[in-house]
């Protein structure tokens, strides 16, 4: 016993010794000869996000990450407001995606999240104009409402009747899937269903994001090596790739048929509503972009990729927090009741988007949502020319700038000492209207020239939900499961957000 106990006290010494010995004075993890600080990256991949922070925390949020030698995996990492606008806005041009982002996420092909310059210009100005017009607009509220009260609605209430456990990240993915599914193609999969049909779509996409996160922690020669020998991550990138295009060149297809026809069944669903897919068809003269099946096929998969993936990301999230903290929950549902008469009181009750969109208080729970966990925690840029950024760290072509979203919210230096509380009320104003942050500060929507299309899309469909969950449900989140994040691109959990669901309201 005494043996054990020796060593139950020696080797977590040792262990704290050999990290303490592996920093530098500046706190950034020890650079090697050849190996430079891979060592450190590949003891701490398995929880990046958090370990990135606290190297972010030591070096006042920037620091210079060497790969190993002739590797090209050299990064300057940051999570310095000051930073990302400069790169961001005031010298955007200096730091396009670059040709190394369009490599890492070639399966984007030519989509706006990979072009830059003037293709970038012209694809940003046609989804602009689509996106904004009113005809859009009532199109998103009428799919949202749609999909909670004829998707959402039906599987919650099929879990409480049953008193089985859900998990609420593939329903939020499955209802996020679904509703842009319908915004960008006029096409229903219906994967939101008491069924649960398997999701080829979906599964592909998951693969596919797990691969490109280790992408950016392995050298070039290792994914050349992995792609050549048709194996491990590279294998189920490929395949993922064969499943996302076959699917992509059925609903162009379908799409083109039923223009063709003149007729558009699909959008009947939610009354006349004119999807993206179809704008680009029936509009391709007056745009002034080719729209043939390569184009549509990298538009589509681009747009499901933001659509589908962040807004259930930050649903997950969202619910998780609230769960944890009842007086925010309870504060929520007194905000949502000051919107219905007293005859609806305590009763079920979902809300159109036009009621919840101007509430404080949700709305900043979901900002506090998106701060603490936004739904891509990073992002890279690559200088054209040699650069020196306001923090004065030098920057050069042959170096890859890394933000790091999910390290700024966690910053005291950047939201005070209180960072990393959940805490909706930093979003109020002294009038108790919504606070609006700088988006160099608020990273969760991009920034500067570059700043989410999407971002009125993804609050009316995160407010959808969020009111109807929150108001007509209890979550109980399961302690056996616990929730943290996965290994990949995009913020999802490990395991899920497994939860019991009961009814608010006899």
């Amino acid at each position: 016993m005494a043996l054990v106990s020796f060593f139950e006290v020696f080797l977590p010494l040792v262990c704290f010794l050999f990290l303490y010995c592996s920093r530098n004075k500046d706190g950034s993890p020890r650079s090697y000869p050849i190996v430079g600080m891979m060592p450190a990256l590949l003891l701490n991949v398995h929880r990046i996000h958090d370990w990135c922070t606290e190297i972010l925390e030591r070096c006042h949020c920037t620091f210079l990450f060497k790969g190993p030698w002739s590797a090209n995996m050299n990064l300057m990492l940051t999570c310095d407001p000051a930073n990302i606008h400069h790169v961001m806005s005031s010298n955007f041009a200096n730091f396009p995606k670059g040709s190394e982002f369009k490599q890492l996420f070639d399966i984007l092909g030519d989509g706006i999240f990979n072009s830059d310059m003037d293709l970038w210009k012209k694809q940003r100005t046609v989804a602009q104009g689509f996106m904004r017009t009113h005809r859009f607009h009532n199109f998103l509220s009428r799919t949202s409402h749609y999909k909670v009260a004829h998707g959402l609605v039906p599987v919650m209430d099929h879990f409480v009747k049953r008193g089985l456990v859900a998990n609420l990240e593939d329903i939020f993915q499955r209802f996020t899937f679904d509703s842009t599914c319908i915004l960008v193609t006029g096409h229903d999969p219906r994967s939101l269903s008491v069924e649960f049909p398997e999701v080829l779509f979906t599964k592909a996409l998951d693969d596919a994001e797990e691969a490109i996160f280790y992408r950016h922690v392995r050298p070039p020669w290792f994914i050349k090596l992995q792609r050549w020998l048709n194996m491990g991550q590279e294998r189920k990138y490929g395949k993922a790739w064969h499943v996302l295009d076959d699917i992509i060149a059925e609903y162009i297809w379908q799409k083109r048929k039923d223009l063709n026809r003149g007729s558009n069944s699909t959008s009947e669903i939610v009354e006349e509503g004119v999807d993206l897919l179809t704008s680009y068809i029936t509009e391709e003269k007056s745009i002034g972009l080719e729209c043939d099946d390569k184009f549509l096929r990298d538009t589509i998969l681009s747009m499901m990729l933001a659509g589908r993936d962040t807004t259930s990301s930050a649903l997950t999230w969202f619910i998780w927090l609230v769960s944890r903290h009842p007086i925010v929950e309870n504060k929520i549902i007194e905000e949502l009741q000051s919107k219905i008469t007293e005859e609806e009181t305590g009763k079920k009750r979902l809300f159109k988007a036009e009621e919840v969109k101007n509430l404080a208080y949700l709305h900043g729970a979901l900002c506090e949502a998106l701060r603490l966990y936004p739904p891509l925690p990073f992002q890279h840029k690559e200088p054209l020319k040699p650069d020196v950024l306001p923090s004065g760290h030098a920057v050069h072509p042959n170096m890859k700038i890394l933000f790091n979203m999910y390290s700024m919210g966690r910053m005291k230096s950047i939201w005070g000492e209180d960072c990393c509380e959940f805490k909706p009320e930093r979003w109020i104003d002294e009038r108790g209207g919504i606070k609006h942050e700088p988006s160099f500060k608020f990273l969760s929507f991009n920034a500067g020239p570059r700043t989410c299309l999407g971002k009125e899309v993804a609050f009316v469909q995160m407010k959808s939900v969020a009111s109807a969950i929150v108001y007509n449900y209890r979550i109980c989140v399961s302690d056996e499961t616990p929730v943290v994040p996965a290994v990949s691109i995009i913020l999802h959990t490990k395991d899920g957000l497994m939860a019991k669901i009961s009814t608010r309201w006899d």
